[in-house]
Formats: C-alpha cells, sequence, structure tokens
C-alpha cells in the first residue's frame, strides 16, 4: 500500500493508538518524502516513513535500533494496514553522525496523534538540504524531483551545499555536488 497525504494522518493515528494501548509515549523526527506529503509540501504518494532521530527530552538520539514499543506498534500498524514490514525506518538516522543543518529542532513543524504520539516533520528549509544531498549521494530521480518542487532559491541551495559536504567531504562528493548545482543553474557554488 502506498501512503498519501490522507492515509498518513490514519496511520499515525493508528500507531499512537497501539503505543497508547502499551502504555508507551514516543517522539520521532521524520524527514523524506511522507514528510513533504504530510507538509503539502509535494503531492505525491510514498512507500515508508523515513525517521531521523527519535526525540527524548529536548535531545535526538538515534532511531536505530528502534524502541521497542515504537517496533512492536509499526508492526501491528503494518499487519492492520496492509504495509510494508519496514513502512517506518530509521534508513537516514546516520544523518545524526555528523549533525543536521544548524536550528533543525527550531523549524520542524509538530503534529500530535493522540496523547502517544508527536511527530516532528523536517521543515521546507531542512528538507532542501536533505534532498540536494540525496540527488547528489544517491541520484537525481524523486530526490531532484522532490528538490525542483521545493522551488530553492540561490541561497537555500548553496547552505544545502555547505552542509552537505559535512556529510561527504570526499572529493568524488564535491565534485558530483558541483555538477548537480549546475544542473540546478548554480554554477559558482563550490567552495561553497
Amino acid at each position: 500500500m502506498e501512503i498519501t497525504a490522507e492515509s498518513l494522518d490514519v496511520i499515525l493515528a493508528a500507531l499512537s493508538e497501539q503505543l497508547r494501548s502499551m502504555r508507551a509515549r514516543q517522539e520521532i523526527v521524520v524527514i523524506g518524502g511522507s514528510a513533504l506529503t504530510a507538509l503539502g509540501l509535494v503531492r505525491r504518494a510514498t512507500r515508508d516513513v523515513d525517521l531521523v532521530a527519535i526525540a527524548e527530552e529536548g535531545e535526538l538520539r538515534s532511531a536505530n535500533p528502534l524502541p521497542e514499543p515504537l517496533r512492536l506498534a509499526r508492526d501491528r500498524v503494518a499487519r492492520d494496514f496492509g504495509l510494508d514490514e519496514n513502512w517506518l525506518n530509521a534508513g537516514p538516522t546516520d544523518l545524526l553522525k555528523w549533525g543536521l543543518p544548524d536550528g533543525f529542532m527550531s523549524r520542524v513543524i509538530t503534529r500530535r496523534y493522540g496523547d502517544a504520539l508527536a511527530v516532528h516533520f523536517a521543515s521546507r528549509l531542512d528538507q532542501i538540504h536533505f534532498k540536494l544531498f540525496a540527488m547528489v549521494d544517491q541520484g537525481g530521480g524523486r530526490h531532484e524531483a522532490d528538490l525542483r518542487a521545493l522551488q530553492p532559491g540561490r541561497d537555500e541551495l548553496i547552505a544545502a551545499a555547505r552542509w552537505s559536504v559535512t556529510q561527504d567531504p570526499s572529493p568524488g562528493y564535491k565534485m558530483v555536488l558541483k555538477e548537480a548545482l549546475g544542473a540546478l543553474g548554480i554554477d559558482d557554488a563550490i567552495g561553497a
């Protein structure tokens, strides 16, 4: 089953209900296609919800492994809705190793699903950072399409480029980044 803007709220409400039934509470930080869809920044379906972090007492920690109650709740929701078993995953949590963009948590958009689940969705600006990094690191495709749909300005792309090299400072990455920025209409940003 693909996750749309309409079904995402229903699925996250069900996840909250499963957590509540276990007397558990969770705060998750979401990036990627599901966050873009949830905030109405792009209109497309996705197959998963990508967690970059778990928030605990104002601190971010790796989402890998998922906390046990969250994993159990995810599995029950997957069964109930016919979703892929990893529909809620920690795929991008390695971004925490080198740091999220400065001010990231001050920009998230938070939605509460009942009293058991708070979801912090990455802002448009931060999504520009993540999508540029993914476009360079993994290739264009949906990442480039999402980035273009966000219509980033020159300064936003330069800030994203500067952050992205903190994730991968290799010469090869910088070379591909320069090409990607050129394709996005910015030819003079490296040194960025």
